[in-house]
């Protein structure tokens, strides 16, 4: 496992960077009018700070996390501490194309910094490029950007995500008495984090003697493609499945819906991340086994600062580096039901109410959560 201690310092000025405020016109809406993408202006209030804008860009919606939670807190956090900088704020509903578009309308508008969550970790690199051009640091948020020239990167230790998954499963398995393979529905292909999971999961599942019967990378996160899979895996190797490695909550989902419609028995230990609020949920019922909690906040924040300093100028300072950029990797956490308390709740993640609705909340009891 990788500790981190925080910097929040900077060094070296960038003289080529502006620092002067600037007005800003509202980032516009980029793509076909009927995309349904999510867009917005978030403009702070008040006098001090570093001024200009910042664009925040973020790959999707089908998770839930970026729109709950890492937006606002990186909203939240720039306001804190550059009350009068903007966040020029755009959603590529898992389009590479349109996050080009939304990049190019940032720049435009007049970004002096971008954050970027890539849809493609690969294609981003032209997005990266472009802001170069113009004299704006790029910080990759959550996902790596191959071959660019970023200022900062800012994740958790995304191998150690996998690891922690199979690790989970394979003693989940080991310590019962199911027979059988592991179907593996990992993440999207275009996802950097995704091949990191993938590495971590199969760093521990490959030693554990346990078979994989099939494995599937899949397109965009999606919960319906995992389901899909799912479902035609369980006529193909039935009454041989001893449990799912699922990349992320979504991915689980879909896993989840597949074997419910499908009647399977017995019932499987299934992986996911993220920590969503169905996930949780899906624990504390049994449906499925373990998620991964990353702890969204500090990411968010963190993010934020490295933003605000890199506007005002000045180059920061990394926990550790990756792939040569200076870069702040955040430790992930298991959940299981047994420790359901002591993360997502004790770090007001959620709160017992919004987990133990009237559905769960049998469950919740047992699990003494309520």
């Amino acid at each position: 496992m990788i500790a981190h201690r925080r910097r929040t310092g900077f060094a070296r000025p960038l003289g080529m960077m502006a620092v002067a405020a600037a007005t800003i016109a509202m980032l516009v809406a980029c793509g076909d009018d009927n995309s349904g993408s999510s867009e917005s202006e978030s403009t702070s209030a008040g006098s001090g700070g570093a001024g200009g804008s910042i664009a925040l860009l973020l790959p999707e919606v089908k998770t839930t996390r970026y729109e709950q939670f890492d937006k606002p807190y990186f909203e939240a956090k720039v306001k804190e501490l550059s009350p009068d900088t903007k966040v020029l704020y755009s959603n590529a509903e898992q389009d590479a194309a349109k996050q080009q578009q939304q990049a190019e309308a940032a720049l435009t508008n007049g970004a002096k910094v971008i954050v970027l969550d890539p849809v493609d970790s690969t294609a981003a690199a032209s997005i990266v490029n472009a802001a170069k051009a113009k004299d704006v640091p790029v910080v990759a948020y959550d996902r790596f950007i191959n071959g660019a020239p970023i200022a900062y990167y800012i994740s958790f230790d995304n191998e150690k995500v996998g690891q922690l998954q199979g690790t989970a499963l394979v003693d989940e398995l080991k310590a019962g008495t199911a027979t059988g393979g592991i179907i593996m529905i990992n993440g999207s292909p275009t996802d950097n984090n995704a091949t990191s999971f993938k590495k971590g999961a199969h760093s521990v599942i490959d030693q554990s003697g346990i078979k994989v019967l099939a494995e599937f990378d899949t397109p965009d996160w999606s919960p319906d493609k995992a389901q899909n899979f799912m479902s035609s895996q369980l006529t193909k190797f039935s009454g041989q499945i001893a449990g799912v490695y699922a990349a992320n909550d979504g991915t689980a989902g879909g896993a989840v819906a597949a074997m419910k419609t499908g009647n399977v028995t017995p019932w499987p230990p299934v992986t996911g991340q993220d920590a969503q609020l169905d996930a949780i949920q899906r624990i504390l019922a049994g449906d499925q086994f373990m998620t991964v909690y990353k702890a969204i906040k500090p990411e968010a924040e963190r993010a934020a600062e490295v933003a605000v300093g890199l506007l005002k100028g000045e180059t920061p300072e990394g926990d550790t580096t990756f792939e040569g950029i200076p870069a702040t990797l955040l430790t992930p956490v298991a959940v299981t039901k047994d420790n359901i308390k002591d993360t997502v709740v004790k770090d007001g993640f959620y709160t017992v109410e919004q987990i133990c609705t009237s559905q769960y909340q049998a469950d919740c009891t047992a699990a003494g959560l309520s």
